[in-house]
């Protein structure tokens, strides 16, 4: 039975500029948001999109994230035709390819597509936090008779040239496409997310492959050989929030501002379009009578008998009595003993952070800097941790090397 559309979804990428928080993870399995994993995001969208067939490309660092994923059911996506299904680098008669590329993980899944003989396909991004229905993107694709349309948002000018640009007309037709520009001639910047034709796309991604001397990537290649062939090619226009968490600072303002879902566009307590994740399992979260919290979301299983200020608090965590917790964003099973403060900081999973440690400190005025403790980490009695530091080697007693 032929799909209308399925998804693709690219997360096989390292996330290198993560760096402590992706050393043994991929990027689409890092937690975020107190019960969620990036990844959470497109699959809930395509689920709540009625995309009920998705195909996930993993490379880097896939064990967790494979396990995460399962059989799909959080996502309702355990179907006996389509459902989800995870697509690694497999070897072939002529040998093993790892993905060189976005356009030649695609490529190299061409038979998987070809079994659902869909009229669309939706290439999307598993690193990204963002709620989009994909069904009035569909709907947008279809009205403009678009062989290829990307979804953009509107950036300020003066970031424009960090991103791959769309030039469009009135009519949103694509007239140009500019990577990264010094002189931008548009703010359309490209969110990474596109509906082909299928019959297109395959063509494309075949001529491809077939030259040598490309990289086999949508944005360097497969689109501006579109643009000059003359296709209907669309920019969809997006206005919803999205936000590309590749950095540690990003990840962390993302983390902050679901706690103010009213000014910053994110909300995750809206039960028209739910973003599903796995169960923890765990109890629910036990507040003491000497804690304090304030603005935070405290998720199942936390312990907290501390001070905790606007933070996020993944399962499991456990604040000790006397211990600080401000502006933080604190992944699952993480322990703070009595006395630490931490502030300002991203702390990983399964870190103990002991008695009377600093972690972390609020920034002056025009410092942006957020500490990072990778995973499994022990910060020992007294240690300081600094403002910007990376972590991921255990810190003794007493040490201060930031």
């Amino acid at each position: 039975m032929a799909k209308e559309m399925i998804a693709m979804l690219l997360a096989g990428g390292q996330g290198s500029r993560l760096y402590a928080l992706t050393e043994k993870l991929a990027k689409p399995a890092v937690p975020f948001g107190g019960k969620y994993r990036i990844i959470d995001f497109p699959l809930s969208n395509c689920v709540n999109s009625g995309i009920d067939t998705v195909g996930i490309l993993t490379q880097y660092q896939p064990m967790v994230l494979n396990e995460y994923i399962g059989n799909g059911q959080p996502w309702d996506l355990d179907r006996l035709h389509g459902g989800v299904h995870v697509l690694p680098p497999y070897q072939k008669a002529s040998g093993s390819d790892w993905y060189k590329g976005t356009a030649n993980a695609i490529y190299q899944n061409i038979p998987f597509i070809e079994s659902y003989d869909p009229e669309y396909v939706i290439i999307l991004s598993g690193d990204q936090i963002c709620k989009q229905d994909y069904s009035d993107f569909l709907r947008f694709h279809k009205e403009k008779g678009a062989e290829f349309s990307v979804a953009v948002m509107e950036v300020p000018w003066e970031e424009a040239s960090r991103f791959g640009l769309m030039v469009a007309d009135e009519n949103d037709k694509i007239t140009e496409f500019q990577e990264k520009p010094k002189q931008p001639k548009s703010n359309l910047a490209s969110m990474g997310i596109y509906i082909f034709n299928w019959d297109i796309l395959k063509k494309y991604l075949i001529e491809d492959e077939a030259d040598p001397n490309s990289s086999n990537d949508f944005g360097n290649n497969i689109i501006p050989n579109l643009l000059k062939d003359g296709r209907n090619m669309y920019a969809y226009h997006f206005s919803g929030y999205w936000k590309d968490v590749g950095t540690i600072s990003s990840l962390w303002e993302a983390n902050m501002e679901i706690l103010d879902p009213e000014h910053s566009g994110i909300n995750l307590f809206d039960n028209d379009w739910k973003i599903y994740s796995r169960n923890s399992g765990k109890t629910g979260h036990k507040i003491t009578e000497t804690a304090v919290v304030e603005n935070c979301m405290i998720t199942d299983g936390c312990r907290i008998a501390g001070h905790v200020k606007r933070s996020i608090l993944f399962s499991g965590v456990k604040v000790a009595e006397g211990a600080e917790v401000e502006d933080a964003v604190i992944m699952g099973g993480t322990v703070i003993e009595s006395g630490a403060v931490v502030k300002h900081c991203i702390v990983a999973e399964n870190v103990v952070i002991g008695q009377n440690a600093v972690v972390g400190e609020m920034p002056h005025d025009g410092e942006k800097g957020v500490a990072t403790i990778g995973s499994g980490i022990h910060i020992g009695e007294r240690a300081k941790v600094g403002p910007n530091a990376m972590v991921n080697a255990n810190v003794k007693d007493g040490e201060e090397e930031w």
